[in-house]
């Protein structure tokens, strides 16, 4: 029998870690690409089958359990991400054949002292690889809600939660939104080139489809464009890789040349060095993180692009804004959340989230921007925002501050790309807008105390 192709053994060895380990897909796989490194084509393989397979994780458990003796649940970790990955290739990826697929899972299924798992894998995946496209979806859970969620991958309490607040149909439009290969978007570092000058140089040097963003005035959408970070122009900093969706948060907040504003939650630094370029690199910038090693990536995103204006200190939002009181024409805080609007670049969070988790971030999220307002100028701006659709996260978190910070007031903006909502928040949904999911608010401190 041939050796595994090298793609599906690295794509093998990180599911695994994401199911044993509880690691993080993309830190992962960048690991595990840096142990065994390998051509353009078997990363765009391996990437493609990580993340689809972690996307379509809960339907492909449930058109492989008819094929299985076994509960999939009782399953040890190497052969149920074995079952998943192969029938995710069989069911979703066209150009691969279903036999090469098979003969690897079964090849890496293999275990001198276990060979009733290789024989158990081959009887599955065989059984399953002869089955029609019409043939797979068993008959579905009786309950609508769980049978939806079953279909389009989702937990049953998200899609419930979703069904509720938005309908069924735009409830599992945005589950297949979820479940989509999100674009390759990055922002035209203006300190240094143009949006223009900038597509014209992708094109040229790296053969790529480039079009402008819809609603980012200094975004790019790349199509075939491979590994950014290995591009001339993404090392000479004429570019960073960011959405479409978080390139707007900045625009909210509205930063001015000559302007002091707070980043209170600012790693890695794509929207801290995004403010800096709106501010034409005048001014001031005060960036905080918690954690060092992330802080430092801020330092390094600022030197590559050419941005000098950010000081950078370690520690909480509660802890340093004391250092700062009144001293900010804006402050973002990008929120620590839930996660749940990028489910499209961290597919794994659906799986180890649940409601309360929604719930019991807001306790944290209300203290950072408490610690944030206070930061903020008579007459100045603060702009809230999170990776997150939920109301927990965002809706309540805003009503919060209103109610106990009287001077504050919701600020929405006018002629902005998306517009805001009656409540006067920004929302970004994948479904409508193509872009990640964000919700952002911005507030406007009263100019007299």
């Amino acid at each position: 029998m041939t050796p595994p192709a090298p793609a599906r053994i690295v794509a093998a060895r990180v599911l695994e870690r994401v199911a044993r380990d509880a690691a993080f897909a993309d830190l992962a796989l960048e690991a595990e690409l840096t142990r065994r490194p390998l051509g353009a084509r078997d990363i765009g393989l391996a990437t493609e089958i990580v993340y689809g397979t972690l996307r379509w994780q809960r339907y492909l458990d449930w058109i492989l359990q008819p094929h299985a003796k076994r509960p999939l649940a009782s399953l040890d970790i190497r052969p149920l991400v074995l079952l998943r990955l192969t029938a995710y290739q069989i069911v979703f990826l066209e150009r691969v054949p279903a036999f090469a697929a098979v003969n690897d899972a079964v090849s890496l299924a293999r275990r001198p002292d276990k060979p009733g798992v290789e024989r158990f894998v081959n009887a599955v995946l065989r059984a399953f690889a002869r089955r029609g496209e019409r043939e797979r979806e068993p008959k579905p859970p009786a309950d609508r809600i769980e049978a939806l969620a079953t279909r389009w991958s989702h937990p049953t309490w998200l899609a419930a939660r979703w069904i509720a607040r938005w309908g069924e149909d735009e409830a599992v439009a945005l589950m297949r939104a979820m479940n989509e290969r999100p674009p390759l978007t990055v922002r035209a570092n203006t300190l240094r080139t143009t949006r223009e000058a900038l597509a014209d140089r992708l094109r040229s040097d790296e053969r790529v489809d480039v079009a402008p963003t819809t609603y980012a005035p200094d975004g790019l959408r790349v199509d075939g464009g491979g590994a950014p970070a290995a591009w001339p122009a993404f090392q000479q900093g004429l570019l960073a890789v960011q959405d479409e969706s978080s390139i707007l948060v900045a625009h909210l907040l509205a930063p001015r040349p000559g302007d002091t504003i707070g980043d209170t939650c600012a790693a890695p630094g794509t929207k801290t060095t995004h403010m800096a370029q709106l501010m034409d690199n005048r001014g001031r910038i005060v960036a905080f993180d918690p954690q060092p090693g992330r802080l430092a990536r801020v330092a390094d995103a600022c030197t590559r692009l050419g941005v000098t204006i950010v000081e950078t200190a370690d520690g909480t939002a509660e802890a340093l804004a004391p250092r700062f009181p009144s001293a900010c024409d804006g402050v973002l805080v990008d929120a620590p959340c839930s996660n749940l609007g990028v489910l499209r670049r961290n597919p794994e969070v659906k799986w180890r989230r649940g409601a309360a988790d929604v719930t019991a971030n807001g306790e944290r999220q209300r203290a950072i921007l408490a610690a944030a307002a206070s930061m903020v100028t008579p007459g100045g701006r603060l702009v809230y925002a999170t990776c997150s659709l939920e109301p927990e996260e965002n809706d309540a978190v805003a009503a919060w501050l209103v109610e106990t910070h009287g001077d504050f007031a919701i600020d929405p903006p006018t002629d902005f790309p998306i517009a805001p909502d009656d409540a006067g928040f920004v929302r970004c949904l994948p479904h409508r807008h193509g872009t990640d999911g964000f919700t952002a608010v911005r507030f406007r401190r009263a100019a007299h105390r």
